[in-house]
């Protein structure tokens, strides 16, 4: 018998005696059940013994006890001697986590994280080794240059095998050639006017220019030059100084630059 179950007999037989005990008050089942405020089914199950369906059995000796008191009878003990005393429940916890099993985990975290470690290692450990075999195998592309044999007068026989020094490439940045002198520069060291037409007849520089300053043509690309204070502008024709007083007329020189880059004077 559970800690909260009533014996069926002993519920019968209290049953019977609080019937006995109503019939003899000469009170109703409807007076008991107003009195007690239990529905009138409740005081039927209560004395046939019947209390499946009163709930709990705690509450039905609760039920029991209000019914004897009513009637002015006492059933304590008999209702004391189908009850035991409530163990409380046993607390589960489920969030404790056993010593064996933090153990456990902590190990196998740590083999996957020395695995993980040792697949990321060994392969570049490997790889490294192979690539200094790889270095110590390589041999030297410079050649030692032999010394050179001491002439000989006689010239070597067809049976004498001879030697020959190999040659090797050379990898030196051959000299850059030399720059192409313009066919006509001009330098600026004062303020002049200049005009200049190209081979169509065009104006392609039209302007005063100032110290400092400098222009630059190729041979065919200009054909007529007009320079206002002749004598601030240094010319140049083919890298070589031009002397502008054939070319000038109060302090304007004017001259041409033919196909060939030799200057004439102009109009």
């Amino acid at each position: 018998m559970n800690s909260n179950q009533l014996a069926p007999e002993m519920g019968a037989s209290i049953g019977v005696r609080l019937k006995q005990a109503r019939e003899a008050a000469g009170l109703s089942q409807e007076d008991v059940a107003a009195s007690l405020k239990i529905p009138v089914k409740g005081i039927r199950q209560l004395e046939s013994g019947d209390s499946s369906e009163l709930g709990a059995p705690v509450f039905v000796r609760g039920q029991m006890r209000s019914y004897a008191r009513l009637l002015g009878v006492h059933f304590d003990e008999e209702l004391g001697q189908g009850a035991r005393p409530i163990a409380p429940s046993e607390l589960v916890s489920h969030t404790h986590t056993p010593r064996y099993r933090r153990v456990f985990e902590q190990a196998t975290r740590r083999a996957i994280y020395i695995v993980l470690t040792a697949a990321i290692a060994v392969p570049i450990w490997m790889a490294s080794r192979e690539l200094k075999k790889d270095d110590a195998k390589v041999e030297s592309l410079d050649v030692a240059t032999a010394p050179a044999a001491p002439a000989s007068k006689t010239p070597p026989t067809a049976s004498e095998p001879v030697h020959r020094t190999p040659l090797v490439a050379s990898m030196a940045t051959l000299p850059a050639p030399a720059a192409t002198q313009p066919a006509l520069s001009l330098n600026f060291i004062g303020n002049s006017w200049v005009e200049v037409r190209g081979a169509d007849g065009r104006v392609i520089e039209s302007g005063e220019l100032g110290t400092g300053q400098q222009r630059s043509y190729s041979a065919g690309e200009v054909s007529r030059v007009v320079l206002g204070n002749s004598s601030a502008v240094e010319v140049r024709n083919a890298g070589r100084t031009v002397d502008l007083t054939p070319f000038s007329r109060a302090n304007v020189a004017r001259f041409t630059l033919s196909s060939d880059g030799s200057l004439t004077p102009g109009d």
